[in-house]
């Protein structure tokens, strides 16, 4: 089987990265890619938003499947052009897609299904922000109703900060606040079978402890030991199949990755958003644990066959993700600075690091972006995969470059509440 992988990041890396160790996977094929990709994948030079050159681009090569990345080619309708050349695609129509493009209409579809979320106010004028903000309370949690590449969302005991917020975006989504440790769930879909992968935790501010701005994500690990027995269940059961059914009841069926924020607050399972891809960090801790093979189930999505595949079936052992940011990351990351120190990392038993904002200037592999590489390492258990995930960042030299010390460490220690 030959694939296509579209986008640049670190999503893209680590599913192009699971593509080429995928028996049933002959050829791996990215565009635009990034230079980690490079090292497991042919790249081509192609802009993910343009869809007819997407089309052509996996039509030339003799693509059996492309795999579309990034939100915003979803949302443009990339997905559907490359099927209208006859070309399995795995990825949402841009219908289906602004279940993410748009948190307004997720709200819609999830009080249609019947969804349990969170209490909002769609607001329009800086009055209607105000009267929100006042009927919720701190801690203000505030959404650009539209994509915003991770930055869209703040949450804030600031009013001020949470009025300044709405007025840079457009519509605005106030929501109540979530207590409760968050979860992410992926569910793999044809628009009718709903397979859920294994649950995730990600962590979103910018420093230890949970300080700090928000990003589009700092680490991620799998499995979670402390989260009930029956939380993929439930969340099938009541956020997952309902909401592919509404999809399809509205003539929008959704086929690719459901992406499923959730808190475990003390009133029980709410969906804090939804995404219409694979998340990011998460992806890389969940793909280095699956061993149903990738492309099966990626093409049984695509094709409509996804009930021929089965249930994923995964490794016994745990996965530790750490990303490491640039200097000024995530308000103004400096880009350019050399990065060191991958070869040694390259020698660690059980660790793989992920590009995501990288670039090669002069024969010099450079940061390029604000979240520049992932370490993700598999152990036995949750102490090794950290051991592991943290001997690799300690490995790496990028000057002035951040990352989180405690990613997994409550859940290592058995600390974790659910």
């Amino acid at each position: 089987m030959k694939t296509l992988v579209i986008g640049t990041g670190g999503r893209e890396h680590a599913l192009a990265l699971a593509l080429s160790r995928d028996p049933q996977v002959t050829e791996v094929h990215a565009a635009p890619g990034n230079p980690g990709i490079a090292e497991v994948a042919t790249l081509h030079e192609v802009d993910p938003m343009d869809g007819p050159a997407v089309a052509a681009l996996a039509t030339a090569i003799g693509a059996d499947l492309v795999v579309i990345g990034p939100e915003a080619p979803l949302v443009a309708g990339v997905a559907d052009d490359v099927r209208a050349a006859g070309i399995a695609c795995f990825g949402p129509s841009p219908e289906a897609a602004q279940l993410e493009g748009s948190k307004a209409f997720a709200k819609q579809v999830m009080a249609a299904a019947e969804v349990p979320t969170a209490m909002a106010h769609v607001c329009e004028t800086a009055e209607q922000v105000i009267d929100a903000l006042d009927a919720f309370g701190p801690p203000y949690v505030v959404k650009d109703d539209a994509l915003a590449a991770g930055k869209g969302v703040v949450v804030t005991d600031d009013r001020q900060a949470a009025i300044d917020h709405a007025a840079q975006c457009g519509t605005v989504v106030i929501e109540e606040f979530l207590d409760g440790p968050e979860v992410s769930l992926f569910a793999i879909t044809d628009g009718e079978t709903v397979l859920p992968l294994q649950p995730a935790q990600d962590f979103k501010r910018a420093y230890d402890d949970d300080e700090g701005p928000n990003t589009g994500g700092m680490g991620a690990y799998t499995p979670l030991s402390w989260a009930p027995a029956d939380l993929v269940a439930e969340v099938s059961r009541r956020v997952l199949v309902p909401t592919v059914k509404e999809m399809a009841r509205r003539g929008t069926p959704f086929q690719g990755l459901l992406y499923a924020g959730l808190a475990l607050t003390s009133r029980g399972v709410r969906v804090i958003e939804f995404n219409a891809r694979f998340g990011d960090p998460e992806t890389q801790s969940i793909l280095a644990l699956l061993r149903t093979p990738l492309s099966a189930l990626l093409l049984g999505a695509a094709t409509g066959e996804l009930a021929e595949v089965g249930l994923p079936q995964w490794s016994k052992a745990s996965s530790v993700t750490v990303v490491v940011a640039a200097d000024g990351y995530p308000e103004a990351p400096r880009k350019g600075d050399p990065i060191g120190g991958l070869d040694q990392v390259a020698e660690l038993d059980g660790v793989d690091v992920i590009h995501a904002g990288t670039a090669v200037q002069d024969g010099q592999l450079v940061s390029a972006g604000g979240r520049i590489l992932s370490v993700t390492a598999i152990g036995d258990d949750l102490a090794e995969a950290r051991r592991r995930a943290y001997a690799g960042v300690d490995l790496i030299d990028i000057r002035g470059s951040h990352h989180r010390t405690d990613i997994a460490l409550a859940a290592e220690q058995g600390t974790m509440e659910s």
